[in-house]
């Protein structure tokens, strides 16, 4: 039996209302309301967060590691996401954000903005290659990369096999502070400090390698008010700040674009204006564009569901970082590039979620009564049915997960015809 993928958002069913604002929003058509209650399909969840955004009633939300979880580890090491500065607007010096983590417990602190720079560099010298197809896409955002296995399968190519900012941090982490220290890199337990559900499910299950390097993914959400104590005493060392202002620049859409590839480059932030381009890229009417940066959060990283402070003023307070000094050099020395394994070690394939069944025969004669289905149905989108489309409540039928009874213009229209016909019938009987 195949095994099941683990999701860090989850569905709290004593909380769903049975409305259909996750239902309408799902890039991925994941969600059905079925019996006053949201059912979440996991082969189509992607872990985007959108669900959790839009419910009101916060019964959407994402499992992560508690901070108590270092306590597993002899050696600790935080990996704040660059995103993780634009949270604290009063802060005009990053190294109080590295220091405060280390005053809430942790042994050492390593920039994932440090790791964005050798990414950067890696997909600098990835683009050299002229047979590479294009454009290139970013593997940087989980959620964007699962997008694409599922809804757009043949763009799989394109993705760069280069591995997450986080995952290189990671590496790098442990190695130097196991040298540093003499310890044994296995009593290192690295975590990442995540803005997104999306990243938590990638290091539980990864895309393009066995095994996380990453031990853990902790919210900001969850250590928002205690860095922030900290972060009234927490003194500023500069010497703390390894990663370039580029790296830094990661956390805002368009950040890698302009750190990989600043011109005949696009960069496209939340998940339904990345579904419109990645369409534009299949239909192969972007010629010329050799890198695609996608980003399922509005705004980037800033934008992601398990961040405090508001999306705008986090991106502007990470733009007054990343623009400190100004420069083109990703400070990363021949010598890194080839001590880790930067590159994925397993290809990315497409996920064959959206199939109708596995046999191709019974698969057309599916989709020939889904249009038949789709045809009689009144085409207005509604949800109503607990489906987000007529055409996948036609799909939801013909896989018997439905019934044309479902759908409240249907019922309308049955009911409109059986009072009638009592009608008619109680005219009869009279005479």
């Amino acid at each position: 039996m195949p095994q099941t993928r683990f999701h860090s958002v989850r569905l709290e069913k004593d909380k769903c209302r049975g409305c259909t604002n996750c239902l309408k929003r799902c890039p991925t058509e994941a969600i059905r309301v079925r019996g006053g209650r949201a059912h979440i399909i996991d082969e189509r969840c992607i872990d985007c967060g959108m669900c959790i955004k839009v419910c009101n009633y916060h019964a959407k939300v994402a499992v992560t590691d508690p901070l108590s979880s270092i306590s597993r580890y002899k050696y600790k090491i935080a990996l704040p996401a660059p995103s993780l500065y634009g949270q604290f607007g009063g802060v005009r010096n990053i190294s109080q954000i590295l220091n405060g983590l280390k005053q809430m417990g942790f042994d050492d602190v390593f920039e994932v903005a440090r790791g964005a720079d050798v990414v950067s560099q890696a997909i600098r010298d990835r683009l050299k290659n002229p047979d590479l197809p294009r454009p290139v896409i970013s593997s940087a955002c989980p959620a964007f990369v699962r997008l694409i296995q599922v809804r757009f399968p043949s763009l799989v190519d394109n993705i760069v096999d280069v591995r997450q900012p986080m995952e290189v941090a990671a590496m790098m982490a442990k190695r130097e502070f196991a040298r540093k220290n003499n310890v044994r890199e296995k009593d290192i337990g690295c975590f990442f400090i995540t803005p997104c559900p999306a990243k938590m499910t990638a290091i539980r299950h990864p895309i393009g390698h066995e095994k996380s390097a990453v031990d853990g993914a902790i919210s900001v959400l969850e250590i928002y008010g205690l860095l922030s104590s900290q972060l009234r005493k927490a003194p500023i060392d500069p010497s703390l700040e390894t990663a370039t202002d580029l790296g830094v620049g990661w956390a805002r859409n368009g950040g890698e674009s302009y750190a990989v590839c600043p011109e005949n480059s696009m960069s496209v932030d939340g998940i339904m204006n990345c579904i419109h381009v990645l369409e534009e890229i299949e239909d192969d009417r972007l010629q010329g564009l050799e890198f695609f940066e996608g980003a399922a959060c509005t705004g980037g990283c800033v934008g992601g569901p398990l961040n405090f402070e508001n999306s705008y003023v986090a991106r502007a307070s990470i733009h007054r970082l990343a623009t400190r000094n100004p420069s083109d050099d990703l400070n990363v020395d021949s010598g890194t590039m080839t001590k880790y394994d930067l590159y994925n070690s397993e290809s990315i394939h497409p996920k064959k979620v959206m199939m109708l069944d596995e046999d191709m025969e019974k698969a057309v004669a599916k989709m020939e009564k889904i249009d038949e289905v789709l045809a009689s149905l009144p085409g207005y989108d509604c949800g109503s049915c607990g489906s987000p489309t007529c055409r996948t409540f036609a799909e939801d039928i013909v896989q018997g997960n439905a019934t044309m009874m479902d759908c409240i213009h249907k019922m309308k229209e049955r009911i409109r015809i059986m009072a009638q016909q009592m009608v008619d019938l109680a005219e009869t009987t009279r005479e």
